[in-house]
């Protein structure tokens, strides 16, 4: 940050100068109101409520910190006016039914830094990953907006303390509750996650699973799967956990009888995903069907969490597949 980010009298900035200055930012900032909100469209409304903010509030700013630690504020106070509107309540029972999976080409936009700075903790796969979106939806919002600044982002407690209002002891008090809700939710043998689609046997493991879904082969799909398996479909209620249970879904779903299916690989929330399209008839093409994102430990899938055809767009993939040569 130069100087000219640290000034006072921000009264007096033109707008353009404004979003010059604000703007570099906007893509972590999104991907800080993910973390808090759960929810990829939510939290866009939350960045724009942001920078609207910002704006209308640029004199508040007298140069202690930085623009982005000033914009980082703003945000988790506008996260919390949202959750306090919209939910209330936080998740339970394991499920988040307003989870959105994030792009990985999104993520990609975030800012290079080294090894030790806050923001390449941020960007970590253990903090953006879907089992930790779904463990901090558990939380409230309060405690969860601690655990967020502190443990992702780096903040010191006095820094928290000040934005939340509230004491240093209040924070790391709700500090200590949210990392013991963590632990609740989390899976277990998180530190065993064998990694993202770079890594060799993920890459197998995942091409696998691609070839017995197209083929709608149970058996082979459920030889996949390690038997305490979770599978869920937000924002579709149910949670299924356990290989009998989720291969049991699958076959009163009727997915062995589905029609042709084409699959397109994908990576989202530095996942491993699969997009699945089906083919229609009447259309001549094959169609969005679902995306699967899937958590890997010690070469076997641990959870499947399944999107609907409308994420598509927004994780970049073709709105339709052509006739693959075999109609």
């Amino acid at each position: 940050m130069g100087a000219d980010t640290r000034r006072a009298g921000w009264d007096e900035v033109d707008e353009p100068v404004f979003s010059g200055l604000t703007e570099r930012h906007r893509r972590e900032l999104h991907v800080h109101c993910y973390r808090m909100l759960g929810s990829f469209e939510d939290a866009e409304d939350a960045v724009q409520e942001t920078f609207l903010r910002a704006w209308r509030r640029r004199e508040t700013y007298a140069g202690r910190s930085t623009v982005r630690a000033w914009l980082y504020r703003i945000a988790t106070n506008t996260c919390l006016d949202l959750l306090a509107k919209r939910r209330p309540q936080p998740a339970t029972g394991g499920e988040v039914p307003w989870l959105q999976p994030y792009p990985d080409r999104l993520l990609d936009e975030l800012p290079a830094g080294d090894a030790d700075e806050p923001e390449a903790v941020a960007v970590a796969r253990e903090t953006i990953e879907l089992a930790y979106l779904v463990a901090v939806q558990h939380l409230a919002p309060r405690p969860r907006a601690v655990l967020i600044l502190r443990d992702v982002l780096g903040w010191p407690a006095r820094d928290v303390a000040e934005l939340l209002g509230d004491s240093v002891n209040s924070v790391n008090s709700a500090l200590q509750r949210a990392r013991a809700g963590m632990r609740a939710h989390l899976p277990a043998e998180r530190q065993d996650w064998t990694g993202g689609e770079g890594d060799a046997g993920t890459r197998e493991l995942v091409r696998r699973f691609t070839d017995a879904s197209v083929a709608k082969d149970v058996d082979r799909l459920a030889a996949l799967l390690r038997e305490d398996v979770r599978c869920s479909m937000p924002p579709t209620p149910g949670l299924q956990v356990g290989r009998d249970a989720v291969v049991g879904d699958w076959v009163a779903d009727g997915f062995p009888a589905l029609g042709r299916l084409r699959a397109v690989p994908t990576a989202v929330n530095r996942q491993p995903a699969v997009a699945f399209y089906l083919w229609r008839e009447g259309e001549g093409a094959y169609l969005p069907l679902t995306v699967d994102a899937l958590r890997v430990t010690g070469g076997a899938i641990t959870e499947i969490v399944t999107f609907h055809a409308d994420q598509f767009p927004r994780l970049g993939l073709p709105g339709r597949l052509p006739a693959d040569g075999t109609e």
